[in-house]
Order: structure tokens, then sequence, then C-alpha cells
């Protein structure tokens, strides 16, 4: 008997088989129970930035919003200091940058970015497709040449004006643009970034003109936040999930190999637009993927990998591709990181003994001669409440890093970071970095990552409880 060789055997029609359930197929209560969850898990951050850009769509102009620059689609706002300290749009931010953020929609129009003469100082455009991975590399430590540049949707034919440099193409219907400018925590720097942050923007095509728009950002009006709780803005609700997904996934082409996963959820909407117990059945299913999986990747102690001295850390941070257990970590936790090769962010819940951290306690962080974060850009370390939030405190202090020129060292060249509730003695203030009462987070940031840092190599010191 002849046996044919294995690679000239085809699956008879195998490139017509379905992706999904053939239409009009009975969709069984508990089959939908688990493609409702899994749906739940890829959908939720994707779900995130699609309500976002509808909020934002009700922003008649550039404002400050409850303490955060808000602006309509294809327009950014700045702040003209490090982040408000009240702000609820975005959890666990830093104090370290001046932010800017807006919602970019370049099917709509190409919108053209605006990046200034930034000197010395660093920086970095943080462009975020609806995934929430970054699809540009816009930066100092990318070489980025001050002028104009053009986001444009992946299908869009128009020409490229003159004195565009460079054009960044989006597969998905929406995005996210985030400038960070480093800032010194001193008067002085303060000052003198007003210049540069006055050059940064972003508007659709039609605006462009070849000459840098300017912008005073101090000036920009404020109105109060919506009544909310203590943590971010609530983005994605389990009782409409589904009612957007269906726009989602029109919006967010599947990437190769998920051809299938859309076909489940497809079939999914379809079986829920005509039977009401399927309806219902993945309503609360989603309730309960939201309590029992997202509301536990909220803590830092469940993103990334787990290293010595109870850190945890992202090794692929804005770059998720089909880790979605990672991307979906990183948006409930903390949304829009940067992508690994700009920050490696290190989240601490706990001390050296595997304690959570309180502010019953006293603690330091110290770090030996040399051996502080190796990074050509700086470095951090932030406090935050138990939502993820800043400590409000007299000193107005909520991280200590590169940009605190008081720092105090010790004589054989070690530093020294006290975390805790109650003023130290007064030698040791300028090292203090308050803590609330509660449970607290700690995150320790690291911007333009040397080798090491990127691939693993340098792991901080364990935060140590004082007696």
């Amino acid at each position: 008997m002849t046996i044919p060789h294995e690679s000239t055997m085809t699956p008879r029609g195998a490139q017509h088989l379905p992706t999904g359930p053939q239409p009009g197929t009975v969709m069984h209560p508990d089959y939908a129970d688990v493609v409702t969850r899994m749906a739940y898990a890829w959908g939720w951050p994707l779900v995130n930035m699609h309500n976002r850009r509808e909020v934002f769509r009700k922003v008649p102009s550039v404002c400050y919003v409850g303490g955060a620059p808000m602006a309509p689609p294809n327009h950014l706002g700045m702040y003209s200091d490090y982040v408000d300290a009240l702000q609820r749009v975005v959890a666990h931010p830093n104090q370290d940058v001046v932010y800017g953020f807006g919602i970019v929609s370049p099917g709509e129009s190409p919108v053209v970015v605006q990046v200034p003469d930034f000197g010395d100082r660093f920086w970095v455009y943080a462009l975020y497709d609806q995934r929430t991975d970054e699809v540009a590399e816009i930066g100092r430590q990318y070489g980025t040449e001050p002028g104009f540049y053009l986001i444009a949707d992946a299908g869009w034919s128009g020409e490229v004006p003159a004195g565009i440099a460079g054009v960044f193409r989006f597969s998905t219907s929406m995005g996210v643009i985030v400038p960070r400018v480093f800032m010194d925590d001193t008067a002085q720097d303060r000052e003198a970034i007003q210049q540069v942050i006055s050059q940064i923007n972003i508007y659709p095509l039609a605006a462009f003109d070849g000459r840098m728009k300017l912008t005073d950002w101090k000036k920009i009006p404020s109105v109060p936040a919506p009544a909310g709780g203590r943590g971010e803005m609530k983005w994605v609700e389990p009782e409409t999930f589904f009612d957007q997904l269906g726009a989602v996934l029109d919006e967010v082409p599947p990437l190769p190999g998920e051809e299938a996963l859309y076909a489940q959820m497809r079939a999914l909407l379809d079986a829920a637009a005509t039977d009401t117990t399927v309806k219902a059945a993945m309503v609360e299913a989603a309730t309960r993927t939201e309590t029992e999986l997202v509301d536990e990747l909220f803590y830092l102690s469940n993103v990334g990998v787990l290293l010595p001295g109870n850190w945890t850390r992202g090794f692929n941070g804005a770059a998720f591709g089909t880790d979605y257990l990672t991307r979906l970590a990183m948006a409930k936790s903390n949304i829009f990181v940067n992508r690994t090769e700009e920050t490696v962010y290190f989240y601490q819940y706990r001390d050296a003994v595997g304690a959570r951290l309180s502010g019953e306690n006293r603690y330091k962080l110290t770090f030996g001669k040399g051996a502080l974060p190796p990074v050509r850009g700086f470095w951090s370390l932030t406090m935050y409440d138990d939502q993820h939030f800043f400590n409000v405190n007299d000193l107005k202090r909520y991280s200590l890093g590169t940009k605190n020129r008081t720092l105090q060292f010790a004589a054989d060249g070690s530093l020294t970071i006290y975390v805790q509730k109650d003023r130290p003695a007064d030698d040791l203030v300028s090292n203090w970095l308050p803590a609330p009462a509660g449970a607290f987070a700690t995150t320790l940031r690291a911007y333009w990552p040397d080798e090491q840092l990127v691939k693993g190599a340098w792991i901080p010191p364990a935060i140590e409880k004082l007696s």
C-alpha cells in the first residue's frame, strides 16, 4: 500500500470552513455565557477607548474638567504644571511630567501633530491605537526632529502637504495621544517650560498652515467634574457593554488569527438581538466577569511578572498584540502606559516580607551607591492611595526622584527614601514620600531605561518596614 506524503493531503473544502456558528444557529445560554466571558475580557480595553471618544465628543472646546484637560476629538488639552491631584479621568498618573491628552479620530480627518524644539529636555508623545498599543515612535530617544507630523487612517490616500515631516498610519478607528514632557520640581523650570509646551498641539489637517499654533495652557477655562467617587471615572459598564461591542468590532480590524474570535462574538450579538434569554445570560456573565476578573486585575500585584522583593512589572507595555491578559490588566489598573523601551514600571503593594503596605507603618527604600535606576531620562517613586490616585498632603508631594533637586544622599553615596504617614525629623523631610493613613501602593518609573532595565537584569531593592 502506498501512503501519500502528508504535505499533499488537504482537507476537502478546508478553505470554506466556517469561522463561527452559521447564521440562525440556536445559541444555548450556557454557550453564550462562555463566549461572553471571553468577549468581555478581550473587549474591555477597546470599549473603554470607544467610550472615552464618545464622552469627549460632548466637550464643546478645550477645557479642564474636574482638573483634567479635555478637548473634542482631533484636538488636545495640556496641563501647564504637573497633573492635578484631584482629577479622576485617568488613574495612576505620574508627577514628573507635564501631560497632554487628546482623542484622535483619523477616519474623520487626518490630524496634524506639532512637535516643538525641546532642546535637552526629555519628552515623548505616546500614540495609542484603540487596542491601547503604541503605533509610533515619537520622542527624544527616537531622535524625532521638531516640526509637523500627520496621523492618518490606513486607507487615507490624500495628498500630504509640504511641511509635513512624517505620517503615522492608524488601522483602528480611533486612538489617544499623550504628550509627556519632563519638568524639574522648581519654580524656575515651571516658568521655563511654558514656552515649549505652548507649541504642543494637534488639530485637523484643514487647519494646517505651516505655522506653529500657540496656546497658553494656563488660560484654559475650568469646569467642575460630574459627581463621582474616589476612583477613576467608570468607562465600561457590563450592562451596556454588548450594546457597544458591535461598533468596536467595526472600528478595530481583527489581527491575524482573530477572525474566528470575531465570528464568535458577532454570532453572540446576533443571538442576543433576537433572544432575550441569551441577552440576559450575557449581561449576567459580563457582570460576573467584571467582579471576578476585571476588578481583581485592578490590583497591581496581579499585573505582569512577580519579581524578588515583591515587585511586579510588565515586559510588553503598550505592545500587547494578542496578550489579552496583560492588556486588560493594564487597562484596568493603569491605562496608557508607555512601551517598555520608553518606560519600565515597577509596581509595589508589599514590603520586603510580603505584608501589605499601610500608613500605619513606616518604611524605607534604599538605593546603594551607584545603584539608582539606570536611565537616560529620569526615574521616580510615586505614592498612590488604594484607588491609584495621589495622597493629597500639605507638601503637595506625590513622588520623589530625578525632578527633586533637594534629595539628600548619605555619606556612603546611598539614597534612602522614607515612606510614612507622619512627618519625619526635619533632616529627613527632603527624602520623605508622604503616605495615606490606610493601604497604599507605590510605583517606580524608569523613563528611557537602560538595556539592563528593559531586559529585566536590574530590579529595585525591597521596601523595608522600620521598627
